[in-house]
């Protein structure tokens, strides 16, 4: 194992969520922190992990981190090559992806994400941000959703500004009363910790903390009352070959 003082916050993040992937798992990755935990997981634990980018590209194995989902990296790699509405169509909708990886602007108490506008109303708002791209989609019809996201109170909040992509609403069944398919966010890891939506309440709920960092410093980048689960827990630190392979990536 590492010493503490041996690696960033961010890849203990990165670390943790590479983990989260299993062996063989269908994943929909999105670009930047999921792309780099997805193919940090390829290259430790889950050799048989199936990427699968919104350009169209099946079975990506990269052999650096890409920068767009047009990176011609992704096709040189990729299994096969299909148009996006193939992707969407065939693929996502129907509940054959496994695992939805996505970033956030803002995220709140019951797993909603922002990526579209902050401030202000949507056609004046205080800032613009990306948009959605694929992320509600992916977030209604992956059979599950594991969000990255570095953990600020700006960015964790109680309410977010403009739902992008739909995690619980506001609470239990909310996702079955618009026929999503998906069970939803059900991982969100941070650079502080792991939380996990309350099975009773669907509200994030904090299970992990990771080395060095207290409960007091997560509750005040949380822009709500987090709760605490009975059994929190602490994540293992990074592995020397885990610090390694992700470095030689982002190289």
């Amino acid at each position: 194992m590492t010493d503490d003082s041996e690696y960033t916050s961010d890849e203990m993040m990165t670390v943790a969520a590479s983990r989260a992937l299993r062996d063989g798992a269908v994943c929909f990755v999105g670009i930047g922190l999921p792309s780099t935990a997805a193919n940090l997981a390829r290259r430790t634990h889950a050799e048989n992990l199936v990427l699968i980018y919104e350009s169209g590209t099946i079975g990506a194995k990269p052999d650096r981190l890409p920068l767009s989902i047009g990176d011609g990296v992704l096709a040189d790699t990729a299994v096969s090559v299909v148009g996006v509405p193939e992707i969407f169509n065939y693929w996502l909708q129907p509940g054959r992806i496994d695992v939805g990886f996505l970033g956030a602007a803002q995220l709140d108490r019951f797993g909603n994400i922002n990526t579209t506008v902050i401030g202000g109303d949507y056609r004046n708002p205080g800032v613009r941000l990306p948009g959605a791209g694929g992320a509600p989609e992916i977030a209604a019809s992956c059979r599950e959703v594991v969000v990255v996201v570095r953990q600020t109170a700006r960015a964790f909040v109680d309410r977010v500004d403009f739902v992008t992509s739909f995690g619980f609403g506001s609470g239990p069944g909310e996702r079955e009363k618009l026929g999503l398919t998906g069970a939803g966010p059900q991982l969100v890891i941070t650079d502080l910790g792991v939380l996990r939506p309350d099975p009773r309440t669907c509200e994030l709920v904090l299970v992990q903390l990771h080395p060095g960092v207290e409960v007091e410093t997560v509750r005040e980048r949380t822009g709500w009352d987090l709760k605490l689960a009975d059994d929190l827990g602490r994540t293992e630190p990074p592995t020397d070959r885990e610090l390694a392979v992700l470095r030689a990536l982002k190289h």
